[in-house]
C-alpha cells in the first residue's frame, strides 16, 4: 500500500488537473506514479517533459534505454517500474530472454557486445556513480558523446523514479501483470 495518498482527478488543484488533462488528450493514462509527483505542479510538469523527451527526443536506441531501464529496476527492486517496462521493452526489440536474464546479463548469451557495454555502463552508474575508465573506453567504441550523455541521463532519471516508487511504495496500476510478476519475481 502506498506510504502516500494519491492525487485523485476529481481531487486535483486546477494546475495539476490541467496535466492529467494533458496526458489523457494524449491518449495516456494517469498512472499511480503521476498520482503521486501530483502534490507538486511543477515537479510533475517538469518530471514528465524530462521523461517525454528521453523516450521520444533522443538518438539513443529505444532498445539500449529500455535494457537500461529494466537493469535499473531489476537493481533497485522495482516491481512497478519493471511493469511499466517490460511491454515498451518488448515493442522496441528486446527479447523475452534478455528480459529473463538481465538480473545475470554478463553470464547470458542474450546480449551483444553493445547491449554489453551499456549494461555494464549502467551498472556502474546505478551502482557506484563512477565508471571504471575501461568501461567507457568500450562504450565509446558503440556510443558516440550524445548517446552516451543521453544514456547517462535516463539512468539517473530512471534510478531516481525507481527510488521515489520504492521509498513511497507506489501501488502498481491495476493491469494483468502475471507474466511480469513471474519475470520479476514475488516481493516478500
Amino acid at each position: 500500500m502506498s506510504r502516500v495518498q494519491t492525487v485523485q482527478e476529481d481531487q486535483a488543484p486546477a494546475e495539476v488537473q490541467e496535466i492529467y488533462n494533458k496526458i489523457q488528450d494524449n491518449g495516456a493514462k494517469i498512472i499511480n506514479l503521476y498520482k503521486t509527483l501530483a502534490y507538486n505542479h511543477r515537479i510533475f510538469r517538469d518530471f514528465l517533459k524530462l521523461g517525454n523527451t528521453l523516450l521520444s527526443k533522443t538518438e539513443l536506441s529505444p532498445k539500449l534505454r529500455e535494457l537500461a531501464i529494466l537493469r535499473i529496476a531489476k537493481l533497485a527492486g522495482s516491481e512497478y517500474e519493471w511493469t511499466q517496462h517490460y511491454p515498451v521493452a518488448m515493442e522496441v526489440g528486446v527479447s523475452p530472454e534478455q528480459a529473463e536474464t538481465i538480473l545475470n546479463w554478463s553470464g547470458s548469451k542474450n546480449f551483444n557486445d553493445e547491449e554489453c557495454a551499456v549494461l555494464q555502463y549502467t551498472d556502474e552508474v546505478a551502482q557506484n556513480v563512477k565508471v571504471k575508465d575501461e568501461t567507457f573506453r568500450t562504450l565509446q567504441q558503440h556510443l558516440n558523446d550524445r548517446k552516451i550523455v543521453e544514456l547517462t541521463v535516463s539512468i539517473g532519471y530512471w534510478g531516481m523514479v525507481a527510488r521515489l516508487l520504492e521509498a513511497l511504495q507506489v501501488d502498481i496500476d491495476d493491469q494483468s501483470v502475471s507474466s511480469v510478476q513471474e519475470l520479476f519475481g514475488s516481493k516478500s
